[in-house]
């Protein structure tokens, strides 16, 4: 078979299709995750060049569900060279501003997906990945500054960001390497209502350049990390927010 043999989760639409049209357009074959998206997932699939891709179904917060989808995606592509965790939630609780119930909730649904799942997924695909594989997590400037309409998210994305460096080192003998991107705001329909005006102004303006990042520029530095050039880059974290956080 052609090219490599990558898994992206959460690629029906924003962050996670980039990724998955930027594999496709290098020459290789993109398993196309959805957890509720049949009609955006089969539409990408049908438009992506080349040939092999396949849609696989799962919520990723079912360890069992996982499991199958990894396997599936397996199955259909040969085994799996890239895997892209990508899928996520991301669901508001202030803490003052809601009931006990709903916090407790939103910690549980938050981080079933976005780190949990992720760990799953990574757990279930290095069984397929040869040496030479890649895992790449998509993580969040969130992890770093703090959400705190969304605490569960930032606490979620900080504990990616900790699983990633933690594997890179376990799997590295394996020849296995991990990444991680820590995106600031994306145009995506997910973030659509938060950058319509006037908070949309205040958002790009966070930014020196101005304004927020498209998906493609995520996704240029998660084939970057997926790159046999990139090996020494394992356990690394990018930051990709325009300068609008500045870490040290």
């Amino acid at each position: 078979m052609n090219g490599r043999a990558v898994l992206v989760t959460g690629a029906s639409r924003g962050i996670g299709r980039a990724v998955a049209t930027a594999f496709a357009a290098a020459g290789d074959r993109v398993a196309i995750h959805h957890r509720s998206s049949p009609d955006l997932a089969e539409e990408l699939r049908a438009g992506l060049p080349g040939e092999g891709h396949v849609v696989v179904q799962a919520d990723v917060a079912d360890p069992a569900a996982v499991r199958s989808m990894v396997d599936e995606a397996a199955e259909a592509l040969g085994g799996l060279d890239v895997v892209v965790n990508n899928a996520g939630v991301f669901l508001s609780h202030p803490i003052t501003e809601v009931s006990y119930e709903e916090w407790q909730t939103a910690w549980h649904d938050t981080l079933a997906v976005n780190l949990l799942g992720a760990a799953n997924v990574a757990w279930c695909a290095v069984r397929h990945m040869p040496p030479g594989g890649r895992i790449v997590n998509v993580s969040s400037r969130g992890a770093f500054r703090g959400e705190p309409d969304s605490p569960a998210y930032g606490a979620s994305k900080a504990g990616m960001n900790a699983m990633g460096q933690s594997l890179a080192i376990w799997l590295a003998p394996h020849g296995i390497t991990v990444g991680t991107v820590a995106p600031g705001f994306v145009e995506t329909d997910m973030t659509n209502e938060h950058l319509k005006a006037p908070r949309g102004d205040a958002i790009r303006a966070q930014s020196p350049f101005g304004r927020v990042a498209m998906p493609e520029e995520i996704a240029a530095a998660v084939v970057y990390l997926a790159s046999p050039a990139a090996e020494w880059a394992s356990g690394t974290i990018i930051d990709l927010n325009g300068a609008s956080y500045l870490r040290s």
